[in-house]
């Protein structure tokens, strides 16, 4: 029976390679020999050992999925790291974080390799940022050859030791300076630092293991997005070397300006042009609101120019969240420039009425104390 490589790292099917990863770091640092000599530990350290060799190689990890067992494929050895050359807790370590545990030189790098991030950008109107939508995105990137499946081999044929560095992934030059005899080690320009070549490497993908493809998916883009931020795709960047792990696909936002709403964070301001009568009297205007549609906004008697009236929650949801912004409603007060003979007499009528009221002129100190600016700081003092 097929052994449970998933259950003894403790990760689900779906696992990510950095989370199979992380998985048996944690594992290998409480049972290896050198921390934890106990026999059973030593057993456990081989099985988690064999586990991570299997899933972190691509075509190991297909033939689990498929219900099969690639080391009893293999001969059932079930060595893992353990009996590749991991004689302590430095070499876990080395394999990790690149020799923090061990002098020695460097070991070839792996021909399958992860895949990088890709960046996209989709325009989105006001409510469309509102409500949320899902985008449907055509992606130019790096797939998985259907031919070769990521080995980059042709038919049955398999990559050999490089010969320029003998399999070591690096060549060593030595160069005479004023110091003495200098030598410097760099990645082999025939294997490129993975000490294998493929003499024999697929027609459709050239040896790389992947080839480039255009595709459509599916964004989905939460309710609350604003201009600049991105929305994360796992997975669906581009595909890596040698069929590595794909990167992510982050899709930026570009928030189209609306013709009524000026956005602020969460909260929309508009511009209302009420006329003198209304303002002195009051009125209700209608606002055809970017969630609830019509709704209507009571503008007070007595309203001065530059004042402002708020509905709460009738602004931008909070992303990820229930909470909503405000709609914050700028009242311009619009003086008629133009009035027949029987509105001036009506006006003089209302103004004599009102003897206690002349025109004045104020300090721009008392202004700020008192006039307008003192009533814009009330109003958004009051939110």
């Amino acid at each position: 029976m097929a052994r449970d490589y998933y259950g003894i790292l403790g990760v689900g099917r779906n696992a990510t390679d950095q989370e199979i990863k992380r998985a048996y770091r944690k594992l290998a640092r409480e049972l290896h020999p050198d921390v934890n000599p106990d026999a059973d530990a030593q057993e456990k350290f081989r099985e988690v050992s064999t586990a991570y060799e299997v899933l972190s190689d691509p075509e190991k990890r297909r033939i689990v999925d498929m219900g099969g067992d690639p080391m009893e494929s293999a001969g059932g050895g079930g060595a893992g790291f353990a009996g590749a050359g991991f004689g302590g807790l430095g070499d876990v370590f080395e394999a990790f974080f690149g020799g923090m545990g061990s002098a020695g030189p460097r070991r070839p790098r792996g021909r399958v390799q992860p895949g990088a991030d890709s960046l996209l950008r989709t325009r989105l109107s006001l409510a469309e940022c509102a409500v949320g939508v899902t985008k449907h995105l055509t992606v130019d990137t790096a797939v998985l050859c259907d031919v070769c499946q990521g080995a980059g081999t042709n038919g049955n044929s398999k990559p050999v030791r490089c010969e320029t560095c003998g399999g070591a992934g690096e060549v060593q030059t030595v160069q005479r300076s004023f110091l003495g005899q200098v030598m410097t080690s760099r990645p082999c320009p025939t294997c490129r630092g993975t000490g294998e070549t493929i003499p024999d490497p697929c027609r459709k993908c050239g040896g790389d293991g992947r080839v480039r493809s255009r595709r459509e998916i599916a964004a989905p883009i939460p309710a609350g997005v604003a201009n600049g931020m991105r929305v994360r795709l796992a997975a669906q960047g581009e595909i890596g070397p040698g069929g590595g792990p794909a990167g992510d696909l982050y899709v930026e936002i570009v928030e189209q300006p609306h013709d009524m709403f000026v956005r602020d964070g969460d909260d929309l301001h508009c511009t209302i042009r009420v006329p003198m009568v209304d303002a002195a009297l009051g009125a209700t205007v209608v606002i055809n609101t970017i969630l609830d549609g019509p709704t209507e906004l009571t503008i007070p008697a007595g309203t001065q120019p530059g004042e402002v009236s708020v509905l709460r929650g009738h602004g931008m949801p909070k992303l990820r969240s229930s909470a909503r912004g405000d709609l914050v409603a700028h009242l311009d007060i619009v003086v008629p420039t133009k009035l027949d003979s029987k509105q001036s007499d009506l006006l003089r009528k209302y103004k004599a009425t009102r003897n206690g009221e002349r025109t004045e002129v104020l300090s721009a100190q008392s202004e700020h104390n008192s006039g307008l600016f003192a009533r814009l700081r009330a109003s958004f003092s009051g939110r």
